[in-house]
């Protein structure tokens, strides 16, 4: 979808289609304008400064919670050893705590979006990190496997909250020409905070990794109390006063707010009196083009091969015939290289040309690694397999980092108006969880039946995912939460007239 054409984009009361009048305040056909959502030059004044210090610091403490996601999600590789050894569990039993994290997390992401509507952006992660706390404890305290799933399962509640409310908050606090990279910053810190786990796990106990992992959650209940709510939460919920000041202390004492905030107060009214949030709402017709884009870009997310790739690089090496050591050292290395490098361009590039480039390199990923088994499978070019396999699982991890692990979050967290951004969330979320957990699932079953075969399917999912971003996504760059929410549902009314 192209960006704003005019000045501005009216909302209007019907579903009848706006006439060039509408930019003088009248309609032809008859219909009031509500409200008028300024494109983003005409905000540029009050939004569009470069993100001070209060900003930074919001989006940190946020961020942190995406740290401890990452540590939830690296802990299980470093610590299976020492856990199995000192507990004397099967290796069966150990898979079943594993996969716990996930099922925690979709029991998390259920209400993730309603949680963090009714106790505010900071209170879900403040439910959130004493959640991790908990069970991080309950895992380091663990006498038997009881103790030990109930921790995990209380972390990946924890994290299926914050996979959704750091991006939300983070996307709401930050100006428009910067907010592409700070919320990016959720999957940098992901990405870090799987690759110490994996460092500093191969150096201590289990029991102190567990009490490790509840250091980032501490740090961001700390920093809870020092940032200010999302201006736009507050707004929602009525609360005037606290959302200016919120909005003037994000953006600097001496700024002027009264444009970008006369903006965010009257399309936040505008759909208090349309609509309440709701799940039946988000099915509405006016939601569809939002809601096919966030659940699509969820499931070529996951379906397209990620934790086969993740949780199994050890094997798929071995498979190959090619170092586990090596290749998972410079396959962490290459992912913390592809989401910083993703997290200098959004902003530049945007968010469509950004991801057509990563799921074209996860496509080309996918098909090298299928054709080095092809070959292995055939007796042909075996002196090659080992190289090709490790230049599969690096192009596929490497591009997936640079757009598609980050930026379906950022868009998700900004094509839904605030009315119905909490029932979308909680969907588009669990969405991410059950893809995930299916493939963890289905996998090693695929992979045995045929190795080839399983990154040819992989392959034909990521190019599915190409043609679906070049043809349904939109462009956010450099606009307004309310001008893309504004434009994608005004859009949708009109298709529907």
């Amino acid at each position: 979808m192209a960006g704003p054409g005019s000045a501005n984009q009216p909302l209007l009361l019907g579903t009848s289609r706006p006439t060039e009048d509408e930019e003088s305040g009248t309609c032809q056909n008859g219909g009031s304008v509500i409200a008028s959502v300024p494109s983003s030059s005409s905000s540029s004044s009050s939004s569009s400064s470069s993100a001070n210090s209060v900003v930074l610091f919001s989006s940190l403490v946020a961020v942190c919670g995406s740290y401890a996601f990452g540590n939830a999600v690296g802990y299980s590789s470093p610590a299976e050893t020492g856990i199995m050894d000192d507990l004397g569990l099967s290796l069966a039993q150990y898979s079943f705590f594993g996969s716990t994290l996930t099922i925690g997390a979709m029991v998390g992401a259920i209400p993730s979006g309603r949680v963090a509507d009714l106790l505010g952006r900071r209170g879900a992660m403040w439910a959130s990190e004493l959640l991790c706390i908990m069970g991080w404890l309950a895992i380091m305290f663990a006498k038997g496997t009881w103790w030990l799933d109930a921790g995990r399962l209380l972390v990946g509640c924890g994290i299926g909250l914050l996979a959704y409310v750091v991006p939300v908050y983070v996307a709401e606090i930050t100006p428009m020409n910067v907010r592409g990279g700070y919320t990016s910053l959720n999957q940098l810190m992901i990405g870090l905070g799987k690759a110490f786990m994996f460092l500093i796990g191969s150096l201590v106990n289990w029991r102190v990794l567990a009490l490790i992992g509840t250091l980032p959650c501490l740090v961001q209940l700390l920093g809870l109390f020092f940032i200010p709510e999302s201006p736009r939460w507050l707004a929602k919920v009525g609360r005037e006063k606290e959302f200016e000041a919120a909005l003037q202390h994000l953006r600097g004492k001496n700024a002027n707010i009264s444009q970008e905030a006369s903006d965010i107060q009257d399309y936040t009214e505008h759909l208090r009196r349309m609509s309440v949030d709701g799940i039946a709402e988000v099915f509405q017709g006016k939601y569809t083009h939002p809601l096919i884009v966030g659940v699509g870009l969820m499931i070529f997310q996951q379906c397209g091969g990620l934790n086969g790739f993740e949780f199994y690089a050890s094997a798929i090496f071995e498979a190959a015939g090619f170092s586990t050591t090596i290749g998972t050292i410079v396959a962490a290395v290459v992912q913390i290289l592809g989401t910083t490098l993703g997290v200098l361009l959004i902003d530049k590039s945007g968010r469509r040309p950004l991801l057509l480039v990563s799921a074209a390199g996860v496509c080309l990923g996918c098909v090298f690694t299928g054709l080095s088994f092809f070959l292995q499978d055939l007796h042909s070019g075996t002196e090659l397999v080992s190289g090709l396999v490790l230049f599969g699982v690096l192009v596929f991890l490497g591009s997936f980092e640079l757009g598609m692990g980050g930026i379906p979050w950022i868009i998700m967290s900004e094509i839904f108006p605030i009315n119905v951004k909490g029932s979308a969330g909680s969907l588009i979320n669990l969405v991410s969880w059950v893809g995930s957990w299916f493939i963890s699932c289905t996998f090693s079953y695929l992979f045995e039946w045929s190795s080839a075969g399983t990154f040819f399917i992989y392959g034909g999912v990521c190019a599915a995912g190409v043609i679906f971003i070049a043809k349904i996504v939109p462009e956010t760059k450099g606009r307004m939460l309310e001008e893309i929410h504004a434009s994608i549902t005004n859009k949708n009314d009109n298709n529907l007239s």
